[in-house]
């Protein structure tokens, strides 16, 4: 196994710095970028927790010393393995030509949206062209299209920038070219309809023994397939005729069509016979000129079958790239656009925009930004194994891009109400907006303070500053001991308040009170509550000012 000592340090200091303690969970998905395996974890991390405890003793000075000799070390891969590699692969018409194919079963959300975004990224660096094409087959009882998933998945693309070419492809309006090529390879000798149940399909595959049902001649297997559009669902489905004893059992005589009665979002009625996703692919990618595709590594048999489509027609293979899934390391719950739409449905979560979602809309509501998301993707990269990135590094990104332009205000959560008898004659201060800007606010004060309760217990009897204020020692009833700025506890509060509460990504909300100075911040406005974190407003409800939580 690799060395990874300096990675380990490295990334410690790094997060120390960020967060203002090492935290040993999040290093494990820093160093998968580095080489190490999952099966090497154990082996790591008595390292990782030595590093952790070492780091952490470690003044601030200490840490950004020992961090600027080794700040090199996270940025040691090459931009091609941490960026988007050059691709391969000529182009239609003098332009190169990508697609997004989302099945609409859900909104997009923080997983998924990779693979989308990295040929939106490709398309706009090599002004390629885009095409937006709703993968909305029938589905499975399990994985279906929902009417809003069409809107849902437009509004995400269209915030997060991506230029598309207009209008948008469906699936659902192609069912007729599909039963021509469906007829195609019939006649080919290609493809047959077959009434085989499940169980002896299953058999005969892994004996390798083919299907009595492709024994019928070209002209019967037409009559079969036209009678198909009559047979009760489950009767009947229109395969691909492969070599049975291909390597891979799952690739041998593969379903092309299928019968279903369900309800289409879009179209009703008014197809019963259904193409798979890879047999709709397959032509589509054809006739639509697509000369990249880009796709997870979970898809390589039906990539297998593209290609064997393709080859049955003599038709030009496009350039396909498969990229690794990633497990985002940090999530609430596993991340999935049928679990969320169960929830939804069901009334658990409250809509889309939820943030245990995880969608792109609960993305936009917390206050993460465009800008943030397609860097995170960008430096993910074109990962060619499945690899493990923290939600971190997400937040990180945003951080950068925020924090010189947000406001800070406080927000005092769970607040103890102390009492100071001395307050200064001066009831109103002037607090700068931002410590790296010189513009300032109007902070009010009364006799009456708010802290969160957990400074309270902690420093309850010490001498502790209240921040821009003074200093007290900690207590219901309380006096200024002295202005002078002590090297003591520091800690925020809220005099003149209002009511607020902030929902957080479990779903749960914290309450408590925010300083005065919030009431003229608008309405989907980013702002930093110190020793909180970055939080979107949202409004005034029942007069109590609700925030989203971003991140810290």
């Amino acid at each position: 196994m690799k060395d990874l000592s300096k990675e380990i340090l490295a990334y410690s200091l790094q997060n120390a710095i960020e967060f203002g303690k090492a935290d040993a969970g999040k290093l494990i998905g820093k160093l998968f970028q580095h080489g190490l395996e999952k099966k090497n974890i154990g082996d790591v991390m008595p390292a990782i927790q030595e590093a952790v405890k070492k780091v952490n003793s470690m003044s601030k000075d200490e840490r950004d010393k020992a961090f600027e000799k080794l700040k090199d070390v996270v940025k040691a891969r090459s931009e091609e393995e941490k960026g988007l590699p050059s691709l391969k692969g000529s182009a239609v018409d003098g332009k190169m030509r990508f697609r997004m194919a989302p099945f609409p079963s859900g909104a997009l959300h923080i997983g998924n949206a990779k693979t989308y975004l990295l040929n939106a990224l490709y398309a706009e660096d090599y002004n390629a062209e885009l095409l937006l094409i709703m993968d909305d087959t029938i589905g499975s009882e399990e994985k279906q299209p929902y009417k809003e998933s069409y809107t849902l998945i437009e509004e995400a693309f269209d915030w997060l920038g991506i230029k598309y070419k207009k209008p948008v492809i469906y699936k659902s309006d192609r069912l007729k070219i599909y039963y021509e090529y469906a007829e195609k390879l019939i006649k080919k000798g290609k493809a047959y309809v077959c009434h085989c149940a499940q169980e002896i399909l299953r058999e005969n595959r892994a004996k390798g023994v083919e299907c009595s049902c492709r024994q019928f001649p070209n002209g019967i297997q037409l009559e079969r397939w036209k009678e198909m559009f009559k047979m009760p669902e489950g009767h009947a489905v229109l395969r691909i005729k492969t070599e049975m004893m291909h390597p891979n059992p799952a690739f041998r005589d593969r379903v092309l069509f299928k019968i279903s009665d369900r309800e289409h979002p879009r179209v009703g009625k008014k197809y019963r016979v259904w193409p798979t996703l890879e047999m709709s692919w397959a032509i589509d990618d054809h006739l639509l000129g697509i000369t990249h595709i880009l796709r997870g590594n979970d898809l390589r048999i039906e990539t297998d079958m593209e290609k064997y489509v393709w080859d049955i027609f003599a038709w030009k293979h496009p350039e396909t790239i498969h990229t690794g899934l990633i497990r985002i390391e940090g999530l609430d719950a596993k991340v999935s656009k049928s679990k969320s739409q169960k929830e939804v449905r069901e009334g658990r979560f409250f809509g889309w925009d939820d943030p245990r979602t995880w969608s792109i809309q609960s993305l936009i509501k917390r206050g993460i930004t465009s800008e943030a998301i397609k860097d995170f993707v960008r430096e993910i990269g074109l990962n060619r194994q499945d690899t493990v990135v923290p939600i971190d590094n997400l937040y990180a990104i945003n951080r950068r891009l925020l924090d010189k332009e947000t406001d800070r205000y406080f927000f005092v959560w769970n607040p103890v109400k102390i009492k100071i008898e001395n307050v200064l004659e001066k009831k109103e201060f002037d607090i700068q907006v931002h410590p790296d800007r010189q513009e300032t606010r109007k902070m009010k004060i009364k006799n009456d303070f708010y802290v969160v309760k957990d400074d309270f217990d902690k420093l309850k009897g010490k001498e502790i500053r209240l921040i821009h204020l003074f200093n007290i020692k900690m207590d219901e009833e309380s006096k200024i001991t002295s202005i002078e700025n002590k090297k003591i506890p520091k800690i925020h509060w809220v005099s003149d308040k209002v009511k607020a509460r902030v929902l957080m990504p479990d779903g749960k909300w914290t309450e408590g009170y925010a300083d005065s100075g919030v009431k003229k911040i608008k309405k989907d406005e980013i702002i930093q509550f110190e020793r909180f974190g970055f939080c979107r407003y949202d409004g005034e409800k029942k007069g109590v000012k609700e925030f989203w939580f971003g991140h810290k």
